[in-house]
């Protein structure tokens, strides 16, 4: 229909399910991992006077606040868009799908401020993330509506194309796996990887990328 839904990939890593009702199995989650949704995953970000100093997948453990979504699925098959990105396959050897397409900062420690009942407070997770994206989403379409009287439609192979190499910061350290059963399933890499996808947008070069 050309309309980019962001979603958001999960906040209890590639478990995807919280540790009480875990079945011991990597999952992805739905809708997520649908090839028309875009995926939003999840990172820690360290920021000093307005300049990053540093940015790793967000993983803060389950007695801590969990981590980023991701993984490969084993009902959708990989979307051509992902082709070119060496999506690995899934632990029961799958070739599906692969979560999260993009990150974005998420863990509730370094996360977003709010007001909530009149009282200030922090707020992480893939819920914000997904939000986050879709306002950066809606403002892109903004800017093309007005250049070309029509919106950038759905983005997700656009983000896989050569062209969009240099729009991301490559997220290479850390890794998603919450629970110690899965230590070592997913970690991050150069590219694209099940932990925070291509990586976490430029704003600015997204919206020149999306509006040629």
């Amino acid at each position: 229909m050309g309309v980019t839904v962001c979603i958001a990939s999960g906040d209890n890593g590639s478990a995807d399910m919280e540790q009480r009702d875990w079945d011991g199995k990597p999952h992805v989650d739905f809708p997520a991992s649908s090839p028309f949704a875009l995926g939003c995953g999840g990172t820690t970000l360290q920021a000093t006077s307005g300049h990053i100093t540093g940015e790793v997948v967000w993983n803060n453990g389950p007695a801590t606040g969990g981590g980023g979504g991701g993984g490969v699925s084993v009902y959708f098959p990989l979307p051509p868009y992902q082709s070119s990105s060496m999506v690995a396959k899934s632990p029961t050897g799958s070739a599906g799908r692969g979560v999260p397409d993009l990150a974005a900062n998420a863990d509730p420690d370094t996360g977003y401020q709010i007001i909530l009942d009149g009282s200030g407070t922090i707020v992480g997770g893939t819920s914000a993330v997904a939000p986050l994206v879709a306002g950066l989403i809606a403002c892109i379409n903004e800017a093309a509506t007005k250049k070309f009287g029509k919106t950038v439609g759905f983005i997700n192979p656009l983000i896989y194309a050569a062209a969009s190499r240099n729009i991301f910061r490559d997220i290479t350290d850390g890794n998603n796996d919450v629970y110690a059963d899965l230590r070592g399933l997913y970690t991050a890499g150069p590219g694209w990887d099940s932990c925070s996808g291509q990586g976490v947008p430029d704003g600015a070069a997204l919206l020149q990328l999306l509006n040629q």
